[in-house]
């Protein structure tokens, strides 16, 4: 099976899937809410058809600028804090040791339940969400880090030395570009979670976002409209995942040679 072949075949089974998720949306509304009363509105031509409007209102873009950017200033904070705290953790096995039962547990608490918390400290708007956000990406970022810098491989550390290259030239040179795949790989696993945190976080009292939004919908009863976000969110986040996707292809495979 030729390259070309083999790619149709995968893109081709990909959209059956899709179908075949869209035919169980359509079906679970025939059978358990009827045509008519209020399941109609969450049927798949009704979401359609609000999508389509919604796409042509001005105040949906906004929405969405507001919310990718929340994405982009978490994901940021995350990289500066986690990048360099992973390379120093790597670099020393018992600041590791001393660090890694904590990290642990810090990572396994929910960000969502630090939500009230928060909000007595930081007040309604931005700032709480943007630290939940960054809570929630920093982990992969970190603990994929440590790893990547676990996994170097010796003789070319070994060579840099040799080379009497300064610290910062063995980081820029030999470090950085050995763990760029780990990174990249805890930046995308970052992104999943970052957009699952994003739309409960953006219910905290602030006025514009899809989470917002969603609570909007909700509000005006205005439920078809509510089942296009849903819609929409779950489009945006496959597009992020496969922005990440393309830069893992792209630079995570960057060798020292």
């Amino acid at each position: 099976m030729s390259r070309q072949t083999s790619s149709l075949l995968h893109w081709g089974l990909g959209v059956a899937g899709l179908v075949f998720l869209l035919l169980g949306w359509w079906l679970g509304v025939r059978v358990f809410g009827g045509t008519e009363g209020l399941a109609a509105r969450f049927s798949p031509e009704a979401t359609l058809v609000s999508l389509v409007e919604l796409l042509g209102r001005a105040e949906l873009y906004e929405h969405v600028f507001v919310s990718l950017k929340r994405i982009l200033i978490g994901l940021l904070l995350a990289l500066l804090i986690g990048v360099p705290l992973g390379l120093l953790i790597g670099s020393y096995r018992h600041l590791e040791a001393a660090t890694t039962p904590a990290f642990q547990f810090l990572r396994m608490i929910s960000p969502l339940s630090w939500m009230p918390v928060v909000v007595m400290l930081m007040g309604v708007g931005d700032q709480p969400i943007y630290f939940l956000l960054t809570f929630a990406a920093i982990w992969p970022i970190l603990l994929n880090t440590v790893a990547g810098v676990r996994q170097l491989d010796p003789r070319w550390l070994q060579l840099s030395r040799s080379l009497s290259a300064t610290r910062w030239e063995t980081l820029r040179k030999v470090i950085l570009p050995g763990v760029l795949g780990h990174v990249l790989t805890g930046v995308r696993l970052s992104i999943g979670i970052l957009w699952i945190v994003l739309v409960p976080c953006e219910m905290l009292g602030v006025s514009a976002g899809l989470g917002y939004f969603i609570l909007d919908t909700r509000d005006r009863l205005a439920y078809s409209e509510l089942m296009a976000m849903v819609l929409l969110i779950g489009v945006l986040g496959f597009a992020l995942d496969a922005l990440a996707r393309g830069l893992h292809r792209r630079w995570g495979h960057t060798n020292l040679a």
